[in-house]
């Protein structure tokens, strides 16, 4: 089975299981992935009140999408300025051919890293580190990820000003 199509089980138990086919959600269960990409935190029973369903009916969708992939976890968004990381920048990566499994795993390790894609284009790699400052991005970019097997080379593109897309709620 291809590895699209394997889902982790529990952290920490390095075994696989298949997952269900992608399907299209219904306009209730994009109604509560919206409102728990709004709120995380959002109760069951707020989940199910503000989607005009019972509470049993809430627990099993979020479950089912949990299950399937859709959801991959509850997290904390971060303002990474004020926890000490304002220096943020994405960085591109030219990497040798058939080298994205090996270089994704060592990004994967980097301190500050919050988001790495293989793309196309110009470039390979597009990585999003988050660092305290432009000093330790320097050695971030200098001295780790350009030393990385099958890293050809890097631009590095400073964040002035972020902000996070979230949708309305429901």
């Amino acid at each position: 089975m291809p590895e699209e199509q394997m889902a982790a089980t529990p952290p920490g138990t390095g075994e696989r299981r298949p997952r269900p086919a992608a399907r299209p959600l219904d306009t209730v269960d994009e109604a509560i992935v919206r409102l728990l990409r709004h709120d995380g935190r959002a109760s069951v029973r707020s989940v199910a009140e503000r989607v005009h369903i019972s509470r049993a009916n809430a627990y099993a969708r979020i479950n089912r999408l949990v299950e399937d992939g859709v959801i991959r976890g509850f997290t904390a968004r971060v303002d990474h300025e004020r926890a000490g990381r304002g220096a943020s920048a994405y960085v591109t990566l030219k990497i040798v051919q058939d080298s994205w499994r090996s270089v994704k795993e060592e990004l994967e390790r980097l301190p500050g890293a919050a988001h790495i894609a293989l793309v196309s284009g110009d470039f390979d790699v597009l990585l999003l580190v988050h660092t305290a400052d432009n000093r330790e991005l320097r050695d971030l970019v200098l001295t780790r990820i350009q030393a990385i097997p099958g890293v050809i080379g890097t631009h590095t593109l400073l964040v002035f000003e972020e902000t996070d897309l979230l949708p309305e709620p429901p």
